[in-house]
């Protein structure tokens, strides 16, 4: 286990979760079953499984939340490499066993989901472990799971027999409709295919090569005219030239190396707002609810309520989402269809799909709790030690007033700190930095005035986060 080098994909929109889940703010950063994000759960139990620091497949817009979600589980990382653009997994996972085997000679890749649940950590490594053996002779495992129901969200691989441990592939099945997958609920040979790998890294590339050598080139014209970008590595742009596929119709599915490992722990991708209510604590009338609830003659259905008091009265098998600027309510059988609403969002060019109130950053965060003509409202959060860039408007001036921490405020040729309860002014065109210069939280309230509030009215001077 010295040379596994744990690989997590960690981009995706996760829009199947809207409203919690935003194009900038997807669901693998979400606490949604304890104090961790899925993200940090998968890293946790990669941790347990391989003492080598992880590789991560991240896009550009990610890659702050990403960092500071390792920093906050104590994870360092051996790379976070930024898509140029998202082409599936194949490619995202051909770039990470390139550096991963700069740093790691013979390195097997354990490849990960950053938004999977998986509880049992011990069988998790225990799997690991025995699919380990495998890929170091050369096979291309995957994790295929037991299956409990009839599920027509996830695809299914077929065995040739029944038998334990690592074995053949015996086909890849697309998502089956509801007939065919109690077919193959029945059958007993059939596994849902999780999307979690353990692949030697080298052997990988060969056949990747062999199967899909355009995307091969293109990968690897882009990792050696890649750079590093802070903590990051940028591929070159190179990479936009590799098609777009998946490891399992890239090679897969074509290799006489594919194996799969057949496990039986608790697993799900949380795929869709019933995948969240099915691995939920439910009550005894088969009811999650989080947030300020009250239900009367409810059941089957999952309520999440982050801003508002939500009240159902005599509803059945249906989902509940509030957030503070949208509100989801949708039968539990058609959440699929939450895609569409995300689509129809986008085309409308509206920001619900995009972006929660509160917009996190690499410094904190800023939520807009206010606005009218010419003026908003801001509520602004900057981490212990974090600052913003030195920057100017050009057609706004911001008042600011901590109402808690310390912040250092330089404004033109001065700079002086500002306490709980006092404020200043930034005229028009002046630039500007804020940050913490304490141990606790800066907490302020930002008025912003003028003709034009939009978030790209920004001069940077300077910028400690490469913007």
């Amino acid at each position: 286990m010295n040379n596994v080098v744990p690989v997590i994909i960690a981009g995706g929109a996760g829009s199947r979760l809207w409203p919690l889940s935003r194009e900038l703010f997807p669901k693998q950063f979400h606490a949604l079953f304890n104090e961790h994000s899925l993200l940090q759960n998968t890293l946790i139990r990669a941790r347990e499984a391989t003492a080598r620091p992880p590789v991560l497949v991240c896009n550009q817009e990610h890659r702050f939340l990403v960092a500071e979600q390792c920093r906050a589980v104590g994870v360092e990382w051996q790379s976070i490499i930024l898509e140029p653009e998202g082409r599936s997994t194949a490619p995202a996972i051909a770039l990470a066993a390139h550096v991963a085997l700069a740093e790691t000679p013979g390195a097997q890749l354990m490849v990960l989901s950053s938004d999977h649940l998986i509880e049992d950590t011990a069988a998790f490594v225990a799997a690991v472990r025995t699919a380990a053996i495998s890929s170091a002779g050369g096979e291309l495992v995957t994790f295929g799971i037991t299956p409990t129901r009839a599920e027509t969200g996830y695809g299914y691989i077929r065995l040739e027999s029944t038998g334990e441990g690592v074995q053949p592939v015996g086909g890849f099945v697309e998502k089956p409709d509801q007939e065919t997958a109690q077919t193959y609920l029945a059958a007993g040979n059939y596994l849902w295919n999780s999307g979690m790998f353990m692949l030697d890294a080298a052997t990988y590339l060969d056949e990747l090569r062999c199967y899909e050598p355009q995307m091969a080139a293109a990968v690897e014209k882009s990792v050696r005219e890649g750079r590093k970008d802070l903590d990051f590595f940028r591929p070159g742009d190179a990479f936009l030239s590799s098609p777009s596929n998946s490891i399992d119709y890239a090679v897969l599915e074509h290799t006489r190396r594919a194996s799969v490992l057949p496990v039986d722990f608790a697993w799900s991708d949380i795929g869709s707002w019933a995948a969240m209510w099915e691995a939920s604590k439910q009550d005894e009338q088969g009811n999650y609810f989080k947030g300020d609830v009250v239900a009367l003659d409810t059941e089957n259905s999952y309520v999440l309520a982050q801003d508002r008091l939500v009240g159902t009265i005599g509803v059945r098998d249906l989902v509940i989402v509030e957030t503070a600027d949208a509100v989801l309510v949708a039968d539990k059988a058609q959440v699929q269809q939450v895609k569409t609403i995300v689509a129809r969002l986008k085309a409308d060019k509206r920001e619900e799909y995009i972006s929660h109130r509160e917009v996190f950053r690499p410094w904190g965060s800023y939520e807009s709790v206010g606005q009218g003509q010419r003026y908003q409202v801001k509520r602004i959060k900057v981490h212990p030690g974090a600052s913003l860039s030195l920057q100017r408007h050009e057609h706004r001036a911001e008042h600011w007033v901590v109402v808690r921490g310390t912040a250092e405020v330089t404004r033109g040729n001065e700079t002086f700190s500002l306490a709980e309860n006092e404020s200043t002014y930034i005229p028009l065109g002046t630039a500007h930095r804020l940050r913490n210069p304490g141990k606790s939280l800066l907490e302020l309230v930002e008025v912003q005035v003028g003709a034009y509030l939009g978030e790209d009215d920004i001069v940077r001077f300077d910028d400690s986060y490469g913007r």
